[in-house]
């Protein structure tokens, strides 16, 4: 089980990660680009990936992701099981989340 807590740590880990809020959620952005979100009152994680990486990751980590409902999962964000995830998972989610909006000159 990965904790909120470490989930936001991660997140911020990242280079020029910075955290706010998106709605009813704290939201994980680089240079104003979200790549993952979490709602603390739900314990909801989401990362953002493409449909792709999206894909496979149900495939190699049956059960700790899903799509989120709707057009959003069908565009790729996909929602973090915490109960069940580990942390080496939860980072290479997230590594793919924040490349996939972090400007050239970071990766």
């Amino acid at each position: 089980m990965l904790t909120q807590e470490r989930f936001c740590q991660i997140a911020l880990g990242f280079p020029e990660a910075a955290q706010g809020s998106h709605f009813d959620a704290t939201d994980f952005r680089v240079r104003n680009k979200i790549f993952a979100t979490l709602q603390p009152r739900n314990g909801q994680a989401v990362v953002k990936l493409s449909p792709d990486q999206q894909r496979l990751l149900m495939e190699t980590a049956a059960g700790l992701f899903e799509p989120v409902p709707g057009s959003w999962g069908q565009k790729g964000w996909t929602r973090v099981v915490l109960e069940q995830a580990d942390e080496e998972t939860v980072r290479h989610a997230m590594t793919m989340s924040w490349r996939s909006v972090a400007p050239k000159s970071l990766r």
